[in-house]
């Protein structure tokens, strides 16, 4: 096993080495510079993910097809990933993972954007996402092909292995609960559900993710308060960081620019996934009329699961001060909740498993379109239990060689989806100025 660990973890450093960060941020700063800052358009966005579309055709309502979007956002990368980068790349990470969300929502709206316009009814059913887009607009079936056998692979490790790991990890630290035993009741509880479908995954994120979202973000605000004096000393420490790096400091060993760059922005990336093609997948599901609204819909998700809540974990871990003892990714976030009295630990079991197990069910859908495109429907119902064993498996190996797994895969999938966002980017500007005419969707 630790043959293996060593392997994974030089293959995700060199994928995740400054090629890909620059082609990736690159890309966030392009598409945001194209498209004339979409991103001063959230206000309306937030509206349209909330109210339907008159006449619209889809699977999901827009609303729905966001929840479950986060849902697959919304987990460890939040609390544990962030956790990861702190402890990695040093406080100056969680700048450049805020960073990254602010420029990826431009990402993000052109992958909706070209989803919707290029996705396909399959039988009763809506596709769509990256794979399509090749197809349908670059022409380019073999690369669509491969996107999504990355995607299938890489729902094993991000959406089934990580979450589950994440699970085991802290049930077993807060609880004393076998990882054995996690692993088995969060796979069936997710076989329960995922043979329901877009209709019944959508259903239960409707009501997991927001009462999860509320909890975690009331128990952040409650560490945060109880640290208050200490917060403008902490938004420092972070901003000088980003650049400069920072020293060691007791068990914490320390970190250079270019570490907080590339756990920021790669943590960034596995949180709220712009540039992956992900949740695109489900964006073509939704029921819209128009790209533009779904688009803006979709860029919503980065702004709430990045800029405001990996952000606001980011801040509360930093200030909490737990990051200068050298812990790492649930061990640290577990003893910052350990600052609430009694409830703490109980607060982020409950908040994590909500998440993870939502992103577990959230990731299926993706995993299950690409395996669709790639061999057609039959192939689902074998694919399903694989998944689900792989979640079974996650929570009993190493955390290390999950998250490797993982950052190895988002790479190998962001690659395809990154050329066909730079080749189509003309029909996202098109089809955006078209709406930013008078009369437009963007001016009522």
């Amino acid at each position: 096993m630790p043959v293996l660990e060593n392997i994974l973890g030089l293959l995700a450093s060199a994928l995740w080495g400054q090629p890909l960060l620059f082609a990736l941020f690159g890309t966030h700063v392009f598409l945001t510079v194209r498209l004339r800052g979409i991103q001063r358009f959230i206000g309306k966005a937030i509206h349209f993910s909330v109210t339907k579309e008159k006449g619209a055709n889809g699977d999901v309502s827009p609303f729905a097809a966001l929840t479950t979007s986060l849902a697959a956002t919304l987990g460890t990368g939040n609390i544990i990933g962030v956790a990861t980068a702190v402890a990695a790349g040093g406080p100056g990470a969680v700048f450049w993972m805020w960073i990254s969300g602010i420029f990826g929502m431009a990402t993000k709206y052109t992958e909706a954007l070209l989803s919707v316009k290029y996705r396909m009814r399959r039988g009763n059913a809506m596709a769509g996402g990256p794979m399509y887009v090749m197809q349908n607009g670059l022409r380019c079936k073999p690369l669509g092909c491969v996107f999504a056998f990355f995607t299938a692979v890489a729902a094993l490790g991000v959406g089934a292995s990580v979450q589950s790991n994440s699970i085991a990890a802290l049930f077993q630290q807060t609880f004393r609960v076998p990882p054995v035993v996690s692993g088995l009741v969060t796979a069936l509880l997710a076989g329960c559900i995922l043979l329901g479908g877009i209709r019944s995954i959508s259903k239960v994120c409707n009501l997991l993710i927001p009462a999860a979202g509320a909890l975690y973000i009331f128990s952040n605000l409650i560490i945060l308060w109880m640290g208050w004096h200490s917060i403008p000393q902490s938004l420092a420490l972070i901003l000088q960081s980003a650049f400069c790096g920072q020293a060691a400091v007791g068990g914490f060993v320390g970190a250079a620019a270019k570490d907080a760059i590339r756990f920021g922005i790669s943590r960034g990336l596995f949180s709220n996934e712009a540039g992956l093609g992900s949740s695109p997948i489900v964006d073509a599901a939704a029921q819209c009329k128009n790209p533009v609204r779904q688009a803006l819909v979709s860029s919503t998700g980065v702004f709430w699961d990045t800029v405001v809540l990996a952000a606001l974990t980011g801040i509360m871990l930093v200030n909490s001060g737990v990051w200068r003892q050298g812990l790492d990714g649930g061990a640290l976030t577990n003893a910052v909740f350990h600052s609430i009295p009694v409830m703490g630990p109980g607060i982020l079991a409950v908040a994590l498993f909500t998440f993870a197990f939502a992103t577990c069910i959230g990731w299926s859908y993706y995993a299950e379109k690409a395996v669709e495109y790639l061999f057609g429907p039959h192939a689902i119902l074998p694919y399903q239990c694989v998944y689900i064993a792989m979640i079974f498996f996650g929570g009993v190996i190493s955390v290390n060689a999950v998250w490797n797994f993982s950052d190895i895969a988002n790479a190998l999938m962001a690659i395809p989806n990154l050329i066909s966002l730079w080749a189509l980017s003309g029909i996202a500007v098109r089809e955006t100025r078209r709406e930013m005419r008078r009369g437009g969707l963007l001016h009522r």
